[in-house]
């Protein structure tokens, strides 16, 4: 199943108290249980006005519908070509 990187434009993302941060992963958690199983939040990374998501789903938009029902921002959706690290330069 393809995966994706979301960028989202939030302003002040870094300032989010831990109790916000609560209420948006329940708000993103409950929209995945309506969506149902073929689409899965992965992780985000939260950084000063922005905040990235990865997420597992069967194509781009049912990203942009969790996005539309959450009433989340998706400023970039895209999709994960290879994944590489360190070990990458290994044989």
């Amino acid at each position: 199943m393809p995966k994706f990187v979301i960028e989202r434009e939030i302003p002040n993302a870094g300032k989010l108290s831990p109790e916000e941060l609560r209420g948006i992963s329940q708000k993103s958690c409950g929209v995945l249980r309506n969506l149902g199983p073929q689409i899965q939040w992965v992780q985000s990374y939260v950084t000063d006005d922005k905040v990235y998501c990865v997420y597992i789903a069967p194509n781009k938009e049912m990203v942009q519908e969790h996005a539309k029902q959450g009433g989340f921002p998706a400023n970039r959706i895209s999709e994960i070509k290879s994944v590489i690290d360190p070990t990458t330069a290994e044989r």
